[in-house]
Order: C-alpha cells, then structure tokens, then sequence
C-alpha cells in the first residue's frame, strides 16, 4: 500500500490518496457528480445507508459540500473507490469515534462504504475496507477500526468477515433511522482471508 497525504498536527490531511491492492481511493471531485448519482441513486444504497433517495445532482452537490465540510472539521474522509483513478465505482469513509463506535472523535475509526449496482460482487468493498484499514493504524494511529453494520445487510456483514472484522459483544445501536447496528472490531494482526504476509 502506498498513501500520499500524512497528516502532520490535525486530524486528517487535505489531501488522500491511497493505492494498493489493485485499487486507488481518490479524492471525490466536481466532475464526479454525475457519477455519484450513478451509483447512490440505487434502492440497495437507500436501504443500507443514510444517503438522500431519491439522489439525484442536487443531493449529490450537497452530498460533496458536506464531505468537504467534515474533512476540514477533521471529523471523516471519503474516498471515492476506483481501479484506474479515474472511474469512480463506489465509496469508502472513515469517521473518528470513540469506543465501540460510541461518540464523536477519538483515537477509533469507523469505516463505511457503499459500491454502485453494476460493480458489486468484484471484491471491491473488502479491498478498500483493508486499505483503509491499514491506513488509518500506520497513517493516521489509530488504535482501532471499527464498522457497524445491520445483521440483516447479509452482503456487508460477508465484508466485514473479508475484511478481518469480528463481531464485538456490544450491544445493537438502535440510536437514528438505520436499523440495528452491530458492532465488529478489526483484529490487528490477524491478517486476511487468503492472504500472507500483511
């Protein structure tokens, strides 16, 4: 994995750009917004995510203006996910929380992600949840990832066991208009299915 953008004092850099297993998360920009429709206007996406539905090229405006916001509140980053650092497929975010994914800021990190309609199924999520993964302990020192996820959402929770997540004894967060959340913890050192080495 290479990363370009170490944060020197605050919390997040301006700037990320992370390559590596085949992917490159990159920096959402203006251009993108078309293509941020594309994938978010989706009924699996409403379902599973908080995003705007319909999202149409005013949600995906607002979308992007509220991303930059929180970048420089260094409260999350949000990358959009391709294989040519062009197209984007997907996304994946990283929040600075607390324990157990329990309030704002803090030394843990969860991560979130949404793939568009036509690219799921290709190993993208549990790619970019690794990347992120080791980004946020070597980059950013974390002490922990975490994602939450509702035990119904059976494709992310496959992510999530991908990835090197396990299930957290937590309590389901029944807080907001998601659903039930489960908490899973990334094992540090525990390394990727089918993988060795790091």
């Amino acid at each position: 994995m290479t990363a370009a953008g170490t944060p020197p004092s605050g919390r997040f850099p301006a700037q990320v750009n992370i390559v590596g297993l085949g992917l490159h998360l990159r920096e959402w920009g203006d251009a993108d917004l078309p293509a941020m429709v594309e994938l978010f206007d989706d009924p699996t996406v409403a379902a599973w995510t908080p995003l705007a539905s319909p999202f149409d090229l005013s949600a995906a405006r607002e979308y992007l203006d509220q991303t930059r916001i929180r970048r420089a509140e260094g409260r999350s980053i949000q990358l959009a996910i391709t294989t040519d650092r062009v197209d984007p497929l997907g996304e994946i975010l990283l929040f600075a929380t607390g324990p157990d994914g329990r309030g704002p800021g803090g030394q843990y990190a969860e991560l979130a992600y949404a793939i568009g309609p036509t690219h799921r199924r290709q190993g993208l999520t549990s790619r970019a949840v690794r990347l992120m993964t080791e980004y946020a302990y070597h980059t950013l020192a974390m002490q922990q990832v975490l994602l939450r996820i509702d035990p119904a959402n059976t494709a992310s929770n496959g992510v999530a066991r991908a990835a090197g997540f396990l299930l957290t004894g937590t309590p389901p967060d029944t807080d907001g208009a998601s659903g039930p959340l489960l908490t899973w913890r990334h094992v540090r050192g525990r390394g990727y299915p089918g993988m060795t080495g790091r």
